[in-house]
């Protein structure tokens, strides 16, 4: 294009025009180019092989093959060697990332790969005053995190830039992209059609390190959406609606496909939030296919060149007709209510109009202490256009919230646009405070201070999960998730008991008024307003760069190798703890204050299982220890076999692990000398995890053996010379009476992955196979 329009060396323009136009992938990396070429060179093979047609997300996935032509694929069973395009990661989960790529002695990451800094800002004053207090107690752990990058070649954005999920939606994510993220909600970006999946540090380093990456080949669940949104239904009501569908686990090892006619009345950030919560579900990754929504805002957000190039191969961006999914459900959106989940689970759905009968039943508080609207969930322009037109319409009336508000921008792009639009204005008015650009309370970093812990109390929010004590660390705390409008309008009633379809307010002139629906922009009339640069391009050479890490750091620790596996059957292991119900890897390795110690592995390690309960006592962090009989914390019963030099396990329940992505859930037991956590399920991304880190991830053949299983029992698995994919292992449990019985576990190692466990950890393998290359 330059040489035509200047007239310079027009002998060079013919061979050029003759190929597709060159298109970088975002504008901080200009020199790496989207390559349709080979997703479609990737996707043909494949379906050549297959004969039959593919939905969407196996067109993606598939033409990010490592070897199209030779992979065995079978949906739900053989595992996958793929090669992402790029891979993201968010300061809590970068740390231990790093550190492990620095472990590995790679000069440089294979891909182009960023670090956001988003979780270590705790809510408390506001803004610029909580961003300048987290600047100030993070500064060794963001300096470390800025130089890593410089030197192995990441971009690193600066706190205050927003979060990772929001920065990746507006400059990284496009139609057809495979990008892994370091956390759960990575999915955000399959509203822009791109094969977004959130994973543990480890996978992460694969990927930087140049190596295929490893995910079952996922079912794909289709959800079919009729009608249209209107009125005060959201697109969050669809994930809403989804989630009470299929449960915390119905999603597990698939990815969900959303397609038909309703897709096109949702905007590309609502197919964002709907991705995004996806995660509750278990799903590996969430996707809508190409359309006009995602053009206009990819044009809004600088992009429009990527939008043509995906015009041109739009027919490997949408599913083909008559493809076959695994399940399907069907939503019409015309008849979709507005809902509200929770409290304690995501997936206990209730429409909006019948939570505060359901809540006086149960003897839930209706009274709404705090609304919280934004997270990486929530917080794009439409939605707070669309709190603000909700908040607006009480100003006109003299109200202003009951419940204490909150906002948190999604990003340093999105607080300037609605502090230029009026927006920020009019929420602050009504009653809010507008929090960093940042993930905030919804991970727990929220210095709450309007209640005491224990007291029982209820809290909505736009957010994603509602775990008991995520928000606040408050187990008392009853968190419910909606849309942001649905919040502003509870927080300005201040009950769970108001239906702002139907019920009424009264405004300060004594006269009775209804809320109407609110409508807002999907996108700014102008362009969007950018606010402070906040990247840190990586230099081009970075070899010079210091990393320091100081010994006597609290918050850093270099990495050592874990033991290698001795070669023989784990004999005579203790029970740590034989966890009751749901254990979430927020009860496995808790955040809020903890968040401080991701870096350092023997720290972090002090909140180990900490929240699990036990199934002998009823009670959170208080297990037996079984050498000296006496009942203590979990890390230090922990620590006391490490030191006596004895193994030990963990049981669980079903869907272990759900939730973040944390793998510090996996590398805490194995520091601490753990060997295997027995389940009757597990989540994907922490079983992946414990797989990583060296540690055997096992279920029962017989769900009902987990009743065999008594915390006072010892365990051995036997057979681990014959540990081959598909074949089961013997359990044998030993009562203290003497007496023993056997029970039979099965797993999910490939070949790969059992050398993960011969050698250690996933990260020892490397560096055998780089030994044995050089």
């Amino acid at each position: 294009q330059h040489a035509l329009n200047g007239g310079i060396r027009r002998y060079h323009v013919a061979p050029v025009l003759c190929q597709r136009a060159k298109v970088a992938m975002s504008h901080f990396e200009p020199n790496e180019y989207i390559n349709y070429e080979k997703l479609e060179k990737n996707i043909n093979i494949v379906r050549k092989r297959l004969d039959r047609p593919l939905t969407l997300s196996e067109k993606i996935v598939y033409g990010h093959l490592d070897d199209p032509a030779k992979q065995e694929i079978e949906r739900g069973k053989t595992y996958l060697r793929l090669r992402p395009d790029r891979v993201a990661m968010q300061d809590a989960t970068a740390q231990m990332a790093m550190l492990q790529f620095i472990s590995s002695g790679l000069p440089k990451v294979a891909v182009p790969s960023t670090i956001h800094c988003d979780h270590l800002i705790e809510a408390q004053l506001g803004g610029e005053k909580d961003l300048r207090r987290a600047k100030d107690i993070n500064q060794e752990v963001y300096n470390f995190l800025a130089t890593a990058g410089a030197k192995y070649g990441v971009g690193f954005w600066k706190p205050g830039s927003g979060i990772i999920h929001q920065i990746i939606l507006e400059n990284y994510s496009y139609p057809g992209v495979m990008l892994i993220g370091t956390d759960s909600h990575t999915p955000n970006g399959g509203g822009l059609g791109g094969i977004c999946i959130g994973v543990g540090g480890a996978d992460a380093v694969d990927v930087m390190a140049g190596i295929p990456w490893e995910l079952k080949c996922p079912k794909v669940i289709g959800v079919k959406l009729t009608g249209k949104l209107s009125g005060w239904t959201s697109p969050k009501d669809v994930i809403l609606k989804v989630a009470g569908i299929l449960t915390v686990k119905g999603g597990t090892g698939a990815i969900i496909e959303y397609h038909g006619p309703g897709v096109d009345s949702i905007s590309c950030t609502g197919m964002a939030t709907i991705c995004n919560m996806g995660a509750e579900i278990g799903a590996t990754t969430s996707i809508f296919p190409f359309n006009a929504r995602m053009k206009k805002y990819l044009g809004k957000t600088g992009r429009a060149d990527i939008a043509a190039l995906a015009d041109e191969f739009q027919q490997h961006l949408v599913p083909d007709s008559g493809c076959q999914y695994d399940q399907v459900i069907e939503i019409n959106l015309s008849e979709l209510k507005p809902h509200i989940n929770g409290p304690f689970t995501p997936d206990l759905a209730h429409p909006v109009s019948d939570i505060g009968a359901v809540a006086e039943k149960e003897g839930w508080p209706v009274d709404i202490r705090v609304g919280l609207i934004g997270s990486c969930t929530n917080s794009s322009y439409e939605d707070m256009g669309r709190s603000a037109a909700v908040a607006k319409q009480a100003l006109a009336h003299g109200l202003k919230c009951k419940s204490k508000f909150t906002i948190t921008p999604g990003s340093e792009q999105i607080r300037a646009t609605i502090e230029r639009d009026g927006y920020a204005q009019i929420l602050r008015d009504v009653g809010g405070l507008v929090l960093a650009n940042a993930c905030g309370p919804c991970i727990g970093q929220w210095d709450r201070k309007d209640i005491k812990k224990g007291e029982k109390n209820t809290i909505v929010t736009s957010y994603n999960r509602n775990f008991t004590g995520r928000n606040d660390a408050n187990p008392e705390t009853h968190a419910f998730v909606t849309s942001p409008e649905i919040v502003t309008a509870l927080s300005i009633a201040g009950t769970l008991k108001f239906n702002p379809e139907t019920d009424f307010l009264t405004g300060t002139d004594g006269k009775k008024f209804k809320l109407d629906a609110p409508d807002a922009d999907e996108l700014p009339k102008l362009d969007f307003d950018p606010g402070q640069d906040t990247y840190q391009y990586p230099p081009k050479d970075g070899s010079g760069q210091r990393v320091d890490v100081s010994p006597t750091s609290q918050r850093l620790q270099l990495l050592e190798p874990f033991d290698k596996w001795d070669g023989k059957d784990l004999e005579d292991m203790l029970i740590l703890i034989k966890v009751k119900g749901k254990c979430t890897t927020d009860h496995i390795s808790a955040a809020g204050p903890w968040l401080k110690f991701r870096g350092h592995l023997d720290n972090i390690s002090n909140n180990l299982l900490i929240g699990a309960i036990n199934i002998e006592n009823g009670k959170a962090n208080s297990v037996r220890n079984a050498l000296t009989q006496e009942f203590g914390p979990v890390p230090d019963t922990a620590r006391y076999y490490k030191k006596m030099g004895v193994k030990w396990a963990v049981i669980g329940d079903e869907n272990y692990g759900e939730g973040s992505s944390r793998e510090h859930a996996a590398l805490e037991p194995r520091h601490l000398g753990g060997r295997v956590i027995i389940t009757k399920s597990f989540a994907r991304i922490h079983e992946t995890n414990l797989k990583k880190q060296g540690l055997l991830p096992l279920t029962f053949a017989d769900p009902a053996d987990y009743n065999k299983i008594h915390p006072v029992d010892k365990l051995s698995i036997v057979g681990l010379k014959d540990f081959t994919p598909g074949k089961p292992l013997k359990c044998i449990i030993k009562h203290p009476n003497g007496s023993q019985e056997t029970i039979m576990l099965n797993h999910t190692f490939n070949e790969s992955q059992i050398e993960w466990f011969q050698a250690g950890s996933a990260l020892n393998r490397m560096k055998e196979l780089q030994q044995k290359s050089s």
